[in-house]
């Protein structure tokens, strides 16, 4: 399978990292904007040596190597990404993308969803949108856990996670680093934001059970920090936000079916807060998960993209979410 990746930060050179080490896959090219990349190795740049494929700035990689698939890593957001999707599904390649609000973008963005999802069979390919949340702790895997259930009246699910891995650009959009006023002044205008993806997760279970969710609310509250904490890119003292604790709730009619925490902060160690992913299932047999520690946001979200490859390449044509395609498995543990 010849892969190309667009976008080389983080996620996407963990990505790579995988298809170079598997041995049924090949990287055929890699496109960034970085300038401290372009032109420069990638196996070099990922300390693999000398792999005879060069980062370039240039969209044609995708043309002139005619990938199968295309993953790419570059935004969160629909409006960003789609230009992407659109340029690649027209060279008849299949696309893995981590923009979070790709996971199931059917009901908050239809037109684009619609035009997507006929572009891919035109074309014979398909489209995904995954990561670990959203994409698999709070939607493919609750929806999962539902199989062995025959009536759901709710579903109540936390995850618990510690930001501190994480860059300048998502301390920014959870408010860390910021004053309780800055926090509230930052929801208002819309650069702190939270968790983005809980509306893709509540719509991707809703959709799967069959439930007609007639209004979803969310809040967004500071944590507040009692102790100085520090990571490579921010600083908090006590008094300042250490993060962001997001929740969702959505109602079929007057009844709450559907409840959504994710609390995020840096350290959250350093306060006696265990990080964790919680599901609570509640109907004629009730149903509780937990898994401690937190499965890990970055190397869960490499992982995912990966293993989903071949699954999109064999898939039917068209826009899917996780809950259309087979579970997802490891399936860089074949090549061991």
């Amino acid at each position: 399978m010849r892969i190309v990746t667009w976008g080389f930060g983080a996620m996407g050179r963990g990505i790579a990292k995988n298809i170079i080490e598997s041995k049924f896959m090949k990287l055929v090219g890699v496109i960034d904007k970085n300038p401290e990349f372009i032109g420069k190795d990638v196996g070099e740049l990922l300390g693999l040596g000398n792999y005879g494929v060069r980062v370039r700035d240039s969209i044609d990689v995708i043309e002139e190597t005619n990938p199968d698939l295309v993953v790419i890593a570059t935004s969160s957001f629909v409006k960003d990404v789609l230009p992407q999707i659109e340029y690649a599904v027209k060279n008849h390649a299949n696309v893995i993308t981590i923009a979070e609000e790709m996971a199931f973008p059917f009901d908050s963005h239809p037109e684009e969803s619609l035009y997507m999802d006929s572009l891919a069979k035109r074309y014979g390919v398909t489209i995904l949108g995954t990561g670990v949340n959203p994409g698999f702790v709070l939607d493919t895997l609750i929806i999962a856990l539902t199989g062995v259930c025959t009536r759901v009246d709710k579903i109540i699910a936390k995850r618990i996670n510690d930001l501190s891995p994480f860059g300048k650009t998502v301390m920014e959009t959870q408010g860390v680093g910021t004053t309780p006023e800055q926090f509230e002044e930052g929801l208002k205008k819309g650069t702190i934001v939270g968790h983005i993806g809980f509306p893709q997760s509540i719509a991707m279970i809703s959709r799967a059970l069959g439930w007609n969710i007639s209004k979803v609310e969310e809040e967004r509250k500071p944590i507040i920090s009692n102790v100085y904490r520090e990571t490579p890119v921010v600083k908090v003292q006590p008094g300042m936000v250490a993060g962001c604790n997001h929740s969702a709730k959505a109602y079929v009619g007057d009844k709450c079916v559907i409840e959504l925490y994710h609390p995020q902060q840096i350290h959250p160690h350093l306060e006696g807060v265990d990080t964790g992913d919680y599901i609570e299932i509640y109907g004629d047999i009730n149903i509780n998960l937990s898994i401690k520690p937190e499965i890990p946001g970055g190397k869960a979200t490499i992982a995912i993209a990966t293993n989903m490859i071949p699954i999109v390449i064999g898939a039917q044509p068209g826009l899917k979410c996780m809950a259309d395609l087979p579970v997802p498995r490891s399936i860089l543990s074949f090549t061991k």
